[in-house]
């Protein structure tokens, strides 16, 4: 597959993809591919790798929004541009592939369960959820709600929209990561924020 793309002239013809026409895509004006890279083989260990210094297994349940006996949730650092950004981790070290089959079990709902949190803010059209875990080895599922209405917003350029909205209030952010909390609670675990 290396060898496939270190031939792809893609990035030196300065043609886009379609999606830079959409009406979702959040950039206008002169833009250029960036060229491929060398690839890096084997590929450096992700952050955490093996639950040694993992940030996600060290924390301690304070620091999440809410958690039980086998799922924590939580956000971002600071307000970014959306109501919220949550994470949904297991309690224990695991990547999705290796999720042991009674905790896969719980997954699906608990993705249920965060969304229709989320959702309890009102004013949210969608929520998306996505999974990379290209960063840390511990298994996180990122949710993002798109405002309601803001239909330029629409799928997967969201988290571009994200990143160059201004952010909300502190303030706003902290009520809304409260309420998430308390909607998650009211099925059972605790509420931290």
């Amino acid at each position: 597959m290396s060898e496939h793309l270190a031939a792809v002239p893609f990035g030196e013809t300065g043609t886009l993809p379609p999606f830079a026409d959409w009406a979702t895509f959040p950039f206008t004006g002169d833009l250029r591919v960036k060229p491929f890279e060398t690839p890096v083989l084997p590929e450096p260990p992700r952050a955490g790798a093996g639950g040694v210094d993992c940030e996600a297994c060290d924390k301690p349940d304070e620091d999440f929004l809410w958690s039980d006996d086998h799922w924590r949730v939580g956000s971002t650092r600071e307000p970014s541009g959306l109501p919220a950004v949550l994470f949904l981790f297991p309690r224990e070290h695991y990547d999705l592939v290796d999720l042991p089959p009674a905790l896969a079990a719980s997954y699906g709902p608990m993705i249920q369960r965060v969304e229709r949190a989320y959702l309890s803010l009102g004013g949210i059209g969608r929520v998306h959820q996505n999974k990379w875990g290209d960063g840390a080895e511990h298994l996180h599922l990122w949710f993002f709600g798109r405002p309601a209405g803001m239909l330029q917003f629409r799928g997967s350029f969201l988290t571009m929209w994200d990143d160059v909205l201004p952010p909300i209030p502190t303030d706003q952010w902290r009520d809304n990561l409260h309420r998430i909390a308390a909607s998650l609670a009211e099925g059972g675990g605790t509420a931290y924020a």
